[in-house]
């Protein structure tokens, strides 16, 4: 008998007599811990579709937009200094332009200063029928007698606060969003920290902000793709509230004025946002639009007038809708993997997407991406259904373009004591072989 074989007869011998012991210590046979499928690794590559021979996938844009830059449909430009366009659930970027400059962002600022407000209103520190007074600075500053946007608030007046988001987002009238700044904050400075704290939390990483209402100030500053993290975060966070922005016209104090979005009513499926212009910034528009559950949203500045503004933001809000689409990769719910529940019930859990795990790609194309799981190889019972054990990374020429949160798809209760002793066995056999 060679040594290789005395060795391994050595092993099974050892292996037999701890199964004999194991037996009584269990009182029985082996009780099955769950007809789970066979275990496929946790670090797994599915190739979901085919690369396009004429596609590109970049790097992920950022923290924020989370997504590839796909630009597979040639002749595409604007003449906007400054553009992205993006799709607001996989935030895959279809097309930019200097979307990281820094540039000024006039009126585009009272989105933030929405978005404070509606994180107020979502959190119970405000109500809409709550009332601010007019203060002298407000009226005086920014009222009608200062030549810009205005919603005609009267001195010592009072406004409730569901009347001053109307001002603001459909009239851009900076009066209203100095009131709602001194009564949110009491003044104007302390408002703009409340904006930078906000702007912070949600993942705007170089955009500053110095008041309310926009017009210039060398210090605020803002870029493309910053709007456009906060748009989505607007539609995504306050969809009651972000109804406003689509209202067409708004009456205060006898005074009708029209909402001044461009493109609300020309481009089908928009329903928000905001313009922006002074001298310094040239003209600005944050735009969002909705087809057939797809929602695109376009963000762009520095344009030399109006028409160009509304032109341009027509032109690519069309061809992102006309030229892209969006697949799934893997649905909500669906298992990709399987995870070891120690001192379980059932020796593993199912890992699934709590949500469609989705891309975009130019239509007609089969826009190269993959999918990887990403768990620990055992989980700690007790396992409650959906708890997050893992990610399902996106993939895009090697590159991770957007993340899916993986849970367990069942409870696993803690098992019974001679499952756990069982396990105990078995676990140390299998390290001894």
């Amino acid at each position: 008998m060679s040594k290789v074989t005395a060795d391994l007869a050595s092993r099974a011998s050892l292996l037999a007599r701890l199964a004999l012991f194991a037996l009584p210590l269990c009182f029985g046979p082996v009780i099955a811990h769950a007809q789970a499928k066979p275990q496929p690794t946790n670090e797994q590559k599915q190739t979901a579709l085919a690369p396009a021979k004429d596609g590109r996938a970049a790097e992920a844009s950022g923290p924020s937009t989370q997504g590839t830059t796909i630009s597979a449909l040639p002749g595409m430009e604007t003449s906007a200094p400054t553009a992205i366009l993006i799709d607001a659930e996989t935030g895959t970027v279809l097309l930019e332009k200097n979307a990281d400059q820094l540039t000024p962002p006039a009126s585009l600022t009272k989105l933030m200063t929405m978005a404070v407000v509606f994180e107020q209103l979502k959190a119970g520190k405000l109500r809409l029928d709550d009332e601010f007074t007019v203060s002298q600075n407000a009226w005086r500053k920014r009222g009608a007698s200062s030549g810009g946007s205005t919603m005609f608030l009267p001195l010592n007046g009072r406004a409730s606060v569901r009347s001053l988001i109307q001002g603001t987002a459909i009239q851009s009238g900076n009066d209203a969003t100095i009131v709602l700044a001194e009564g949110l904050a009491g003044s104007e400075d302390g408002f703009a920290r409340m904006m930078n704290e906000h702007a912070k939390a949600i993942g705007i990483t170089k955009s500053t902000f110095r008041n309310p209402h926009g017009l210039p100030d060398p210090e605020q500053r803002v870029t493309m793709r910053d709007l456009a993290t906060l748009a989505s975060h607007i539609v995504r966070d306050y969809p009651g509230e972000y109804k406003v922005f689509s209202e067409p016209q708004f009456t205060f104090n006898g005074i009708t004025q029209q909402n001044r979005n461009p493109v609300l009513g020309l481009v089908e499926g928009v329903d928000g946002m905001k313009t922006g212009h002074t001298a310094e910034s040239g003209y600005g528009l944050v735009a969002s639009a909705i087809r057939n559950g797809q929602r695109l949203i376009l963000a762009l500045n520095g344009l030399r007038s109006a028409n160009e503004r509304r032109d341009e933001a027509r032109k690519l809000l069309e061809w992102g809708f006309r030229g892209f689409e969006q697949a799934t990769l893997v649905p909500a719910g669906q298992t990709v993997s399987q995870v070891r529940v120690v001192s379980g019930a059932v020796s593993s859990v199912p890992l699934v997407p709590l949500s469609d795990a989705k891309v975009l790609k130019p239509k007609g194309t089969g826009q190269g991406y993959g999918t990887k799981v990403v768990a620990d190889e055992r989980v700690q019972a007790p396992v409650r259904k959906g708890d997050r054990l893992g990610t399902l990374q996106i993939t895009a020429n090697g590159s991770v373009i957007r993340e899916v949160p993986l849970v367990a798809s069942a409870d696993v209760d803690l098992g019974a004591w001679w499952q756990r002793a069982w396990e105990s066995v078995t676990d140390r056999v299998r390290k001894l072989i």
